[in-house]
């Protein structure tokens, strides 16, 4: 089993994603998850969590009806770590998959997946369209109208909250500074 860099990581991303909106999304992600591994105490495996954060989504522009599934597949071809294969199916817990996210890692992937975009939409109308000065309400009055970012699942935000044992503001709160620290809009 050879050892993922992030350059692979990336070149395996683009062979199965084009559309810029998923590649920014990607990076979002891979940025928020460094973040939390050097928050949480895991700064030895920053690497390894921003390249989970990276490949989460690989299946998702080619196969949107297998997500999750289907990446899985491609991985194990390719010969990555086992334990990247497992982290990114699981922020498909009870969606696609029913690998249930155990580890912090997993448990923080699927928190910030879904909040990540929709962060990203409410920085989008501000006028800076910049998460700078985002605060935690604006994020919360936009969360409440189900119509506003409807793609970003609410349920599996609460859920990754709760598999984390943190409060819903509090997640938000760290989220936003994670996009913050990589000056990121998903």
């Amino acid at each position: 089993m050879s050892t993922l860099t992030r350059e692979k990581a990336w070149e395996l991303l683009t062979e199965y994603n084009k559309d810029a909106f998923h590649l920014k999304h990607a990076q979002v992600v891979e940025g928020v998850m460094r973040y939390f591994a050097r928050q949480l105490g895991y700064s030895e495996e920053e690497d390894f969590w921003g390249i989970v954060g990276l490949l989460h989504d690989l299946d998702f522009e080619q196969y949107p009806e297998e997500h999750c599934i289907k990446q899985q597949e491609i991985m194990k071809e390719r010969g990555i770590d086992p334990r990247i294969i497992r982290a990114t199916a699981s922020h498909g817990y009870a969606l696609t998959v029913d690998i249930r996210p155990e580890h912090q890692m997993e448990k923080v992937l699927y928190a910030v997946d879904e909040l990540t975009g929709l962060i990203g939409a409410v920085a989008l109308m501000r006028p800076s369209k910049s998460v700078s000065e985002l605060e935690v309400k604006s994020v919360k009055k936009k969360y409440k109208t189900s119509s506003f970012a409807a793609g970003c699942s609410r349920e599996v935000i609460e859920r990754g909250a709760e598999l984390l044992g943190w409060e819903l503001d509090y997640l938000i709160q760290q989220t936003i500074l994670a996009m913050r620290e990589c000056d990121a809009v998903d």
